[in-house]
Parts: structure tokens; sequence; C-alpha cells
């Protein structure tokens, strides 16, 4: 491990040096496992948020104050520590240019990582595709890739604050619901190809909206996360 970025105050991207890495698609995970010194061992997944054409693979990792394995990660790892890893995982999550679009990413909270892939691998191979990205989270700070997402060029970003946001702000305020995706969302006609991704809630009433809007189920394509220990 050779880097490590403070995201958020939750959250860090985790830089590593991956001589043998085989490569990946943008969308795929890895699964991370630490092992104690008494030799009790736990493993979690998380999405790779470097696209395939980066040098370096990246992982996000948000802070569950309870967790495991996230607390380490973001609290107590420091460069130069070595990190045990099982992946490229995964083959449905994945976005790649031979799949087309319209591409419309839905991510609520750490579920940008998987999506912050995609617009990389977009940018990086110059695609055409029109993709628009709507991301969910609570205050303007728990804004992951920040600066990176303002500076994007070619696609559209939307943020909505559900918790607070700051004075002036111009954004959406509230949770994502059916009115925001008929605004932000292209019209079913078009058959934009959808990926969703966060807290099992929001990914579920995300799709079930997209459903009721006309969307076609085989286009929407989701990864969730819930309370597995961090």
């Amino acid at each position: 491990m050779i880097e490590l970025v403070e995201e958020t105050a939750r959250a860090r991207s985790i830089v590593l040096d991956l001589p043998d890495w085989r490569g990946h698609r943008a969308g795929q995970h890895v699964d991370l496992r630490l092992t104690a010194e008494d030799g009790y061992q736990a493993q979690r997944s998380y999405s790779i948020a470097s696209a395939p054409e980066d040098e370096h693979v990246v992982l996000t990792v948000e802070r569950l104050d309870n967790g495991e394995v996230s607390p380490y990660l973001v609290d107590e790892l420091r460069v130069g520590d070595r990190l045990e890893l099982r992946g490229p995982v995964g083959g449905w999550f994945v976005w790649h240019a031979e799949l087309g679009g319209p591409l419309l990413l839905l991510g609520g909270g750490s579920g940008v990582v998987p999506l912050r892939a995609m617009l990389r691998h977009h940018s990086a191979i110059e695609s055409r595709v029109p993709l628009r990205l709507l991301y969910s989270v609570r205050t303007l700070d728990d804004v992951a890739y920040r600066d990176e997402l303002a500076g994007l060029t070619g696609v559209e970003i939307r943020l909505t604050l559900t918790r607070s946001w700051p004075e002036g702000w111009r954004g959406y305020r509230r949770r994502i619901d059916r009115a925001l995706l008929e605004e932000v969302a292209w019209p079913p006609a078009e058959r934009p190809l959808v990926y969703v991704c966060g807290a099992t809630g929001f990914v579920e009433t995300a799709a079930d909206l997209l459903v009721q809007l006309g969307y076609d189920p085989d286009r929407i394509r989701t990864e969730r996360f819930g309370p597995t220990g961090g």
C-alpha cells in the first residue's frame, strides 16, 4: 500500500501497488482479509474506485463505528502496510463501452465508489455515451471525490443532500423520490442503462421507482450493502 487519501471525515482511499494485478472492469470489487495476531480473520468486500486504465488500484473505505475491518482501514492502516486481497470479483455490475447507454448512475453514500470507477473509465476512453450521476449524501462534507466530480467535463453530476445543506445551496435537498428521478433520468423510451449502488433501502427504493416510471428491469443493475459488520 503506497498512499492514503482522506476523502471525508469518515472515509479514505487506499492506493495499492499490485505488480501482479491482472486488471479489472469498472464496477468490480475485491475481497479483503485481515488476520489478527491470535489468528482470528475477518473478510469484507470493497468496491474498486479506480478505472482499469489507472496506474494503481484504489479502494475507498467508509468507517463503520462498530465494524471489525473498516475502522482499522480508515484509522490504523499506514503507508507500507500489506493487505491480503482476492479479486477482482463480479461480472454483472460492470460497465464498458460495448454496453452503450445512455448511462444513469445512482449512488447513495459510499455506493458512489464503483460508480466513480465507471466515471473514470468513461473519461479515460473518451466515451461519447451520455452519462449522468445522481449522488445522494447526508451533507456536503460527506461527498467523496468532491473536487474530482466538480472538475469532470462531458458528464452531468447532480447532488442531493438529505440531512443539511450550506447557506445558498442550489442543489437538491431531499432523498431520491419519483419526482427527482423524473427530473434527472432519461425518458424510458431511450432505454437507459442504470447502475444503482448504496444501502439496501436506497437501492430498493430507487429501483422500484425506476420500474414505476417505465424503465426496463433488465436495464437496471444494482449492488447493495448492508449491516455486515464493516
